[in-house]
């Protein structure tokens, strides 16, 4: 921005909106109505679309299984792919791809995840719409340290004491490794796990941290949906390449030790210019004339997507499901929108297409190459038919009559110590400041408001949306959501049932440059 400061037009964009009026789009984020962002140009040659075949991420096997649990170990390294044609790129990773290996767990039994860091930075794992204790629910600061401490401890400025309560962040902490524990006493969803470590969540995941979780149940199974090759999981990223292919990253410290933030205009949110699907750039996927269940995952730091199918399937685009797992029932749609963080759960019925159709999926909110996503061939074989169900799943519909309190939070630009940041109820994020003491078993309305583009989830509870402004949810917000995707100058309600477990939890913006900036906030269950 030339003719005035960030920080200036952050203020006069806050200010319109409370002059506006909630509910009234004044102003649609520094990069136009689609994202609350700023691109993030490639110094690479950007590599030609629909070349390279898609690849899904490994399955993970328990290392052992008993009675009542599943128990797998995932290692944290530095690893190299090639991403770009002719370049290698270091990246972050679980087991060393990216996405990670997808964990698929069953209702009623235990999953306990043993992580080895063997990166040079202390990490942070959560397990994204997993109801999970507090423990092992990925709080910012119970870090699990480096088993190589030599890198941090040169760049650190502090003294840390290796393992147990953590001097500097009072975080439950560890050293070398940590086991958490998810006994997913919840309904089948697409979960997905990544870092979530305090100040420097955007690096962490930019670099790869990041990978699927799926659980099922037996009402899912007894739906008998598309699985095996006709199940396909589909982590959409944007990442940013310099010459020699390396990620770029507008990091304010590139150790990525102490001083957290980006540069410039890239505090909106960063966003790439090469578009990425489970690791590999636009690629391309064959498929058979049936239906196919696609588990799309939004996984971007900071841009949102407006997907279609071109051309369009003349049976449109069935949801199934969405965050919290299946809907009551289907519904059709001619496009989806995802903000960084929802999972959209859809059946696409390709036997309508003739042998050899291309088709694309496209991103409306993208422009140029970054308005394609991927590409769908059809195959040569005989139509396969699937009869989508008229009735998915059970879900008790929350009361507003039965919250026994209304909340407001804020989610605005502000001033974080003298630096541009973004804060909830003008407050930025503290360990030791709580925004809501919470009954366990309770119902409440929380309401929300925006100034820019925030993608809201809460840790715990999977929530309900209300209302959107004046009007009731939107055509995206059926079904159990742990994220809600606001827009510039709106205002939504929600309806939170706490249940599961007793402890401290957050709430956040999952554009990780805000959230990294401070836009995160406690709640307590007791």
């Amino acid at each position: 921005m030339s003719a005035i400061s960030r920080r200036t037009f952050l203020g006069i964009a806050a200010a319109g909106i409370a002059a506006a009026g909630i509910g009234v789009p004044f102003v649609s984020g520094i990069a136009g109505a689609s994202s609350t962002g700023k691109v993030l140009p490639s110094r690479a040659p950007l590599p030609p679309p629909f070349r390279r075949r898609l690849t899904l991420p490994p399955v993970l096997r328990p290392t052992r299984s008993d009675a009542t649990t599943d128990y797998y170990d995932i290692v944290q390294s530095v690893t190299r792919a090639t991403i770009l044609p002719g370049l290698s790129t270091e990246l972050w990773a679980y087991n060393g791809s990216f996405p990670g290996p997808t964990v698929r767990s069953r209702r009623g039994r235990t999953v306990k995840v043993r992580h080895t860091n063997n990166l040079p930075l202390p990490t942070v794992v959560h397990l994204h719409g997993g109801r999970t204790p507090q423990d092992s629910d990925g709080y910012p600061t119970d870090y699990v340290y480096p088993t190589d401490m030599s890198y941090y401890t040169r760049h650190h400025r502090h003294e840390h004491t290796g393992s147990g309560h953590d001097m500097v962040t009072g975080g439950d902490t560890r050293q070398g490794e940590r086991t958490y524990t998810f006994p997913l006493e919840q309904r089948a969803a697409t979960l997905w796990y990544h870092d979530h470590r305090m100040d420097f969540t955007g690096p962490s995941v930019w670099r790869g941290l990041a990978g699927f979780h799926l659980h099922h149940d037996d009402e899912e199974a007894d739906l008998r949906l598309p699985d095996n090759e006709h199940e396909l999981p589909l982590m959409i990223t944007d990442r940013s390449f310099d010459t020699d292919g390396s990620l770029l990253y507008p990091s304010l410290d590139p150790t990525l030790v102490n001083q957290h933030g980006v540069h410039g205009d890239y505090v909106a949110g960063v966003l790439g210019d090469v578009m990425l699907v489970n690791g590999t750039p636009w690629p391309i996927a064959p498929v058979e004339r049936g239906t196919y269940r696609l588990r799309l995952l939004n996984a971007c730091n900071a841009r949102r997507l407006s997907l279609r199918l071109d051309p369009a399937p003349p049976s449109a685009i069935t949801q199934i499901g969405t965050d919290g797992g299946l809907l009551t029932e289907p519904i059709r749609h001619d496009h989806l929108e995802l903000a960084p963080a929802q999972r959209l759960d859809v059946l696409v019925d390709f036997s309508h297409y003739a042998p050899g159709a291309e088709v694309t999926l496209v991103n409306d909110f993208g422009t140029a190459a970054m308005g394609q996503v991927m590409r769908f061939v059809v195959g040569e074989g005989r139509p396969q038919t699937f009869t989508v169900p008229d009735r998915l799943s059970t879900i008790p519909v929350l009361r507003p009559a039965d919250a026994v309190v209304t909340r407001k939070f804020d989610f605005r630009a502000g001033d974080v110590n003298d630096h541009d940041g973004w804060l909830i109820s003008q407050a930025p994020f503290s360990p030791d400041s709580i925004a809501a003491h919470v009954r366990l078993g309770s119902t409440e309305i929380w309401q929300l408001n925006a100034d820019f583009h925030h993608p809201v989830h809460i840790h715990l509870s999977p929530f309900q949306v209300l209302a959107r402004g004046s009007g009731g949810p939107g055509p995206f917000d059926a079904g159990w959501k742990d994220t809600i995707d606001l827009r510039p100058g709106e205002q939504a309600k929600i309806l939170i049932h706490f249940d599961g477990y007793q402890g401290k939890y957050i709430f956040h913006c999952h554009n990780l440059e805000h959230e990294d900036m401070a836009m995160m906030a406690n709640f307590v269950v007791s």
